[in-house]
């Protein structure tokens, strides 16, 4: 079974985003695209966790044991940002990835208030 971990630095500042909330779901059916090139879903997202990033920046807890699937990691920026006095265009960030259920899934965010960025790390 795969881990799902994250980890969100704070660009603006170039340290660790902490106490950032992030959820953790996965995908129940499916979602795919027709031949004339339009989005259609009849996916039902499933909470799987929740937690908020430490000291470092990291939440590490939150899928010890992911089976294969398509997963999505959503960040609630609004309030980690305004906190600090300083407004967002993103007020939160989804992260849809699929997932083998064997690997290890660390996805980072490199957070500012206009910009961000992802990536698999290790």
């Amino acid at each position: 079974m795969s881990k799902i971990t994250t980890h969100v630095l704070d660009t603006v500042l170039g340290k660790p985003a902490a106490g950032v909330l992030v959820q953790l779901e996965r995908m129940l059916g499916g979602v795919g695209w027709s031949n004339e090139g339009v989005r259609h879903e009849d996916a039902q997202w499933i909470m799987i966790s929740a937690g908020k990033t430490d000291a470092d920046g990291r939440c590490g807890d939150l899928k010890t044991d992911a089976a294969p699937g398509c997963y999505r990691l959503t960040f609630n920026t609004r309030v980690y940002v305004n906190a600090l006095e300083r407004n967002t265009l993103y007020p939160e960030i989804s992260i849809t990835f699929d997932c083998d259920g064997v690997s290890h899934y660390h996805l980072p965010l490199l957070l500012s208030d206009n910009s961000y960025t992802t990536y698999r790390g290790s």
